[in-house]
């Protein structure tokens, strides 16, 4: 089994975080996004993982390609980086990997969490991950027939057809017949809005009469913004504490401070006169000292004093002081 994983860019969404770290390396609970997307895919499909293919832009540097090197190897697997020149649609990300597509391959999106409990149907030529939602009209969708197959991809729909969001995470039996069809949008310049779109491959597939099926999650967690990154971080803290896992380092230095669970706590973090939690991450190396921290994201080796912190996410190296309550500043940032 070999997993495809498009990173595109750096993500205008969640900047400042996101100028000096790419998206998917930003920490949830204390391991990067796309760390745990692989680790819980690997849960899944309960099979070897071969190989990773990291699809990514090439100013993302050399220390981001060790660091995702570095996780595939921790599951046993190749990495791989591939590089998408331009950003032409989904199709073509994937297709910057195609030396990699044979065999089994799991493609996904690396900006997006799941938990799931399903049993992956590798009889399916496809299995299309999929969320129940309470607003189909935000996502593409699948319709089903009476057999639970996929009969049909929508878009957005303005009427209900569907309440089943395609949240970005696919199974193909053959790498090879994926990349077949998306070599033929690109060949045949079959585009949408200027993109090369997946969904036009696997609509073509199912002309053919390939068989796709639902693999249902019990939870999606996006990491678009800096609100949707916090509440993921909260609630992946809240799943893994619930799952009995040990999330407080035991370099941690402690003076007259409380640490109020869930709470991810790195290597060598100092609290003085600090309350920590619920539902905060704090990365290596961090000090926080006369300030209250719950809902909140820190990476490493930050300083925060004298603050009152809610909903906040702050990034590597950040020196914070202050009475703000919902904040969002960047790696090497400081406000006095």
């Amino acid at each position: 089994m070999k997993i495809i994983v498009p990173m595109a860019g750096r993500g205008s969404r969640l900047r400042p975080h996101t100028l000096t770290v790419p998206k998917p390396l930003i920490p949830i609970a204390g391991k990067p996004i796309v760390h745990r997307l692989v680790e819980d895919i690997a849960g899944v499909i309960n099979q070897e993982i071969e190989e990773i293919a990291f699809i990514i832009h090439k100013d993302f540097g050399v220390q981001v390609e060790k660091d995702l090197v570095a996780i595939a190897e921790k599951l046993g697997a190749k990495g791989t980086i591939y590089y998408q020149e331009q950003p032409l649609g989904t199709a073509h990300a994937i297709m910057s990997a195609k030396e990699s597509m044979s065999g089994p391959i799991v493609v996904a999106y690396a900006d997006t969490l799941f938990r799931a409990d399903f049993t992956l149907d590798t009889t399916a030529d496809s299995v299309i991950w999929v969320k129940q939602v309470d607003d189909p009209s935000a996502f593409g969708v699948v319709q089903l027939n009476d057999k639970k197959e996929i009969v049909d991809f929508v878009e957005k729909p303005k009427e209900f057809v569907s309440d089943l969001a395609i949240i970005g995470i696919y199974y193909f039996k053959s790498g090879e017949t994926l990349r077949e069809e998306l070599q033929y949008l690109l060949d045949n310049n079959i585009v949408k809005g200027g993109e090369y779109q997946l969904t036009d491959g696997l609509e073509n597939m199912k002309q053919k009469g390939l068989k796709f099926v639902p693999g249902k999650v019990d939870e999606w967690m996006d990491c678009g913004n800096k609100n949707v990154t916090v509440e993921t971080n909260s609630r992946m803290l809240n799943f893994l504490h619930k799952d009995g896992e040990h999330m407080v380092s035991s370099s941690v230095v402690t003076e007259n401070s409380t640490i109020i669970p869930p709470c991810f706590i790195g290597e060598n973090v100092v609290l003085k006169n600090a309350t920590v939690g619920p539902n905060v991450s704090l990365g290596n190396n961090t000090r926080v000292e006369n300030s209250e921290i719950k809902n909140s994201l820190v990476q490493t080796n930050a300083v925060i004093t004298n603050a009152h912190l809610d909903n906040a996410m702050i990034g590597n190296h950040a020196t914070f002081n202050g009475k703000f309550t919902s904040i969002s500043i960047g790696d090497y940032s400081v406000i006095e």
